[in-house]
């Protein structure tokens, strides 16, 4: 299996998303750097609006590669507060590039916790991905 960078301090979904809980219900959202490098190289992002209501398991955004159209699945129910575009509407790459850093997508304001706390933990992630094998 490749090594996949895999931080702590988030929570993951089993579509590759990452989670970041930013205090007070919101939380920042992007894809997992096993989702960066198996997609390809991105081309562009369609980021959802501020102030877009996204349910649990429906499309977030959609993130085209060289090859392909992607979903981005939204794990947390909420409305969106924050999106990505002054750095992804230039620099789509910077995905590939720092998935978990200035490649996150968007934030999201839910009405509770709950969502959060039933992904997958760091080490719940990784266990995940070993069985996928590579």
């Amino acid at each position: 299996m490749a090594n996949y960078l895999v931080p702590g301090d988030l929570r993951y979904s089993k579509t590759h998303e990452w989670i970041k809980d930013l205090g007070g219900n919101k939380f920042r959202v992007g894809i997992s750097d096993y989702a960066a490098k198996h997609i390809g190289d991105v081309t562009y992002v369609e980021l959802p609006q501020v102030d877009d209501e996204i349910g649990k398991e429906e499309s977030g955004c959609v993130i085209e590669t060289v090859k392909s159209s992607e979903d981005v699945y939204n794990s947390i129910t909420g409305k969106v507060i924050a999106e990505n575009g002054d750095i992804l509407n230039d620099n789509p790459e910077t995905i590939n590039n720092d998935c978990y850093g200035e490649g996150w997508l968007y934030e999201i304001q839910a009405a509770s916790a709950d969502d959060f706390k039933a992904l997958m933990s760091p080490a719940d992630y990784e266990k995940f991905l070993a069985e996928l094998g590579d």
